[in-house]
């Protein structure tokens, strides 16, 4: 008899409540190997990769590509070895959410199969049909047909979501009939491509034929689709034709609750100044030119900003609730920009790396970000957030704090301005302008104008960026 184990939903992170099964990387019923990835799980702004910490065989797939479900519910049951659906079912019946351990291949409680019994059939649920417990029970609950449902998962298998669906009252369009939801995947299964790019092609309507596909071996992913799905840039609406209407996806939808959230609850304060930048721009050209590297300006700044944290310590806090967290190294934020919305990445104790030790943990962080690569670990615990809108010639704006963090820089472009200089003569000159938005409960303006006036020093002064022997 196999030793079965439950692969539940993982938590990372005390805010984490719910998370999406993006993709299965192992077929069910396939044996794997410790450090095998199993499945990519998405969380507000990061698709985690989950690995496997002990060989086994993934003998049932409970939760289908693209559904979401909260911590701790049951994905997978796993084995050391070969089982049978009899063993499977009596372990998915005496299965409960708190025995989950969230890990894949992790040991978990190895309840004694009781004798198989026939499960009740429920009206409306045969015993037979192909469909997840947890519609199951979401069809008992609701009294849906699941008979008159077309599976969107695997095989045909129905979903969570394909029972929701099912029991809400068909929405018609004007002059139509009720818009299917299900996804046909035997017509997309001569494609390459991961479950849920085959998911929002055939929901957007999308040839897969016409797309070339960028990830392993030529595998069509969801940002291929995505990239299929934006219309051209030089495309021209029709005279008179009304929006093109895009749901929010479930990043977009996370963003924006948590800026509203971080506006309304959070009392911003700003402070305002301006750098010369004409000895710092002559370094960074100098250093790279010498050592070697392509450190930019903003991974200078990224240092300066650690360093000043360091000068200035009661700006590198967090808040939670009532209490400040200070910190004693500074893990900077970097905001970047990518097609699943703004992530801020952290770069870890830049007070202790160079320029272009920063620039290679940027790149590195960067390149995660746009292959929507980034773990859990990747995102948590920064101190302070930099925000860089300069290379878009934006001159300066306000940024919002990223909680619990305590404050957020925004950095604008460089402009050539006319200014007088220490001999009393005029000359131009480069000048960055900086926006320091502060959390007042934690942050007072003299702190904040004090953190200001370090980065300006050190900006103004560079060579103080560089490890001193």
């Amino acid at each position: 008899m196999a030793a079965l184990k439950p692969f539940a939903m993982p938590k990372w992170g005390i805010e984490m409540t719910e998370g999406t099964v993006a993709e299965w990387m192992v077929q069910e019923g396939a044996p794997y190997e410790k450090g095998a990835l199993l499945t990519l799980i998405e969380t507000d702004k990061i698709t985690n990769e989950v690995e496997a910490e002990a060989p086994g065989i993934l003998v049932r797939i409970v939760a289908g590509a693209g559904e979401t479900l909260p911590v701790g519910a049951l994905l997978a049951v796993m084995a050391d070895g070969p089982a049978d659906a009899a063993e499977i079912e009596a372990f998915l019946a005496t299965f409960k959410p708190a025995d989950a351990l969230g890990s894949a291949g992790r040991d978990g409680p190895k309840p004694a199969a009781p004798e198989a019994k026939p499960q009740p059939v429920a009206s409306g649920v045969p015993a037979d049909a192909n469909i997840s417990p947890g519609a199951r029970r979401l069809a008992e609950e609701r009294g849906v047909d699941v008979a008159a449902i077309a599976g969107s998962g695997k095989g045909g298998r129905i979903s969570l979501q394909d029972v929701d669906q099912a029991s809400r009252p068909a929405a018609a369009a004007i002059g139509g009939a009720p818009v299917s939801v299900a996804v046909d995947f035997v017509a997309l299964d001569s494609f390459y491509a991961s479950p849920l790019a085959k998911r929002i092609a055939h929901q957007n309507g999308i040839d897969l034929a016409g797309i070339t596909g960028t990830g392993p071996r030529g595998r069509i992913s969801k940002a291929d689709v995505l990239a299929k799905a934006r219309p051209a840039a030089n495309s021209n609406a029709p005279a008179g034709a009304g929006p093109r209407v895009v749901p929010m996806d479930k990043v977009r939808k996370v963003i924006a609750r948590r800026l509203t959230e971080a506006k309304q609850s959070i009392p911003h304060f700003y402070l305002r100044a301006e750098a010369k930048v004409d000895a710092l721009i002559d370094l960074r050209r100098q250093a790279n030119l010498f050592l070697g590297g392509k450190a930019s300006i903003n991974d200078f700044l990224v240092r300066a900003v650690a360093l000043a944290l360091v000068e200035v310590p009661d700006c590198n806090v967090q808040v939670h609730g009532d209490a400040i967290h200070y910190f004693s190294t500074a893990d900077i934020s970097v905001a970047i920009a990518t097609d699943r919305g703004l992530v801020t990445p952290v770069v870890r104790g830049a007070e202790r790396l160079s320029p272009h030790d920063i620039a290679r943990e940027t790149k590195a962080l960067v390149a995660k970000a746009q292959a929507g690569r980034l773990s859990y670990e990747d995102m948590e615990g920064g101190s302070f957030t930099v925000s860089n809108l300069g290379m878009f010639g934006i001159d300066d704006f306000d940024a919002i704090i990223n909680p619990p963090q305590g404050a957020i820089l925004a950095v604008g472009t460089t402009r050539r301005v006319w200014g007088e200089q220490p001999d009393g003569a005029g000359a131009f000159e480069s000048r960055m302008a900086f926006t320091l938005s502060c959390d007042h409960r934690a942050i007072d303006g003299a702190v904040g104008a004090r953190f200001l006036a370090a980065l300006k020093a050190l900006i103004e002064a560079p060579e103080r960026l560089f490890p001193q022997p």
